[in-house]
């Protein structure tokens, strides 16, 4: 079988290079070009080491036509704002892409200026691109030109809470979604809390009633609901690696027993390869380099308690884009993620 060109435009993050790592066993992709905003022309060996032997490019600073010309499919790890400049331009060309950025994820342009303080770059497309939650939304990006790859705590929270939204288990409103993150969450750039001897031995909250995925989220799960989900977040950062677990708490519409929680979750992701409902009570170290999501629930004092877990830079990010380009291109889902 003839194998699809990849490209990945800003190439020198963590998820550039999960994405890489993901794609060199995929048996049908060849990553053909790897860009960056830089005049620098470093092999790849000299910012990911990891790829020495693996990979024999240059990260190089290429025009859209140059990029099209290589690849059939580009995966954007380019930050917000960023990512939107130059997508148009590429799916003109006849390109398709998966953007890990937060570009295309929020329907509402306002919406979109109001969390990241930027007029969106390609505001007539929002709300027209899918959303890369196959999960949830597969039908919608089978034959799609353009996926928005999910967010990490995104993924976390709409997974465990999805199933019991759709199903009217419990209330649109008042729901608490506490999260904890891996460093890798805050990207590669070099930020005074993320040196070693600030993080180290520490845990704290931050960005409390601003992070940018709480509208996200809301807006996801009200398309679970059939209405208005309100839910506040707060994430948190913890001294590790990679990770991320989310404890949700909700207020069931009914009397409910933890068993028929459950069972309603399996049901929902019945025939999910990646989505585990566990009895246990999830740990990050479960789905470390995987693409999995290990959910459970509890039933508390009246309340549902849900807990989620991924890897953050997997189906957090550069594995769900695998999965999403696996969809587009009409590969097995699977490829290249177990």
């Amino acid at each position: 079988m003839k194998k699809t060109r990849v490209a990945i435009m800003g190439a020198t993050g963590y998820t550039a290079l999960e994405t890489m790592v993901l794609l060199l066993r995929h048996p049908y992709a060849e990553i053909t070009a790897l860009t960056t905003r830089s005049d620098e022309n470093l092999h790849v060996r000299q910012v990911h080491p990891q790829m020495t032997g693996r990979i024999d490019l240059h990260l190089e600073n290429l025009s859209l036509e140059q990029i099209a010309e290589r690849a059939d499919c580009v995966f954007s790890c380019l930050p917000h704002k960023a990512s939107a400049e130059r997508i148009p331009g590429l799916l003109e060309l006849g390109v398709k892409v998966v953007d890990l950025s937060a570009d295309y994820r929020l329907d509402d342009p306002a919406v979109f200026e109001q969390w990241y303080g930027v007029k969106h770059p390609d505001a007539a497309r929002l709300g027209h691109v899918p959303y890369g939650l196959p999960e949830l939304f597969r039908k919608d990006i089978v034959g799609a030109n353009l996926v928005a790859n999910p967010g990490c705590y995104p993924t976390t929270a709409i997974v465990a809470l999805s199933p019991l939204l759709k199903n009217g288990l419990i209330e649109p409103f008042g729901i608490l979604i506490d999260s904890k993150s891996g460093a890798s969450g805050a990207g590669k750039g070099l930020k005074p809390h993320l040196l070693y001897c600030e993080l180290n031995e520490g845990f704290s909250a931050y960005g409390v009633g601003t992070h940018r995925h709480q509208p996200e989220i809301e807006q996801v799960l009200s398309k679970m609901a059939g209405g208005r989900v309100d839910v506040l977040f707060t994430p948190h950062l913890v001294p590790m690696e990679r990770g991320i677990l989310t404890t949700a708490y909700s207020l069931p519409t009914r009397p409910v027993t933890q068993d028929e929680i459950l069972a309603c979750m399996r049901a929902f992701y019945q025939n999910e390869p990646f989505i585990r409902v566990v009895d246990h009570l999830p740990n990050t170290r479960e789905c470390r380099f995987t693409n999995y999501v290990n959910v459970t629930a509890r039933v508390v004092k009246d309340r549902i308690i849900t807990v989620s877990c991924i890897d953050n830079l997997v189906k957090g990010a550069s594995g769900a884009a695998v999965q999403n380009f696996n969809i587009l291109f009409g590969y097995p889902e699977e490829t290249g993620l177990l």
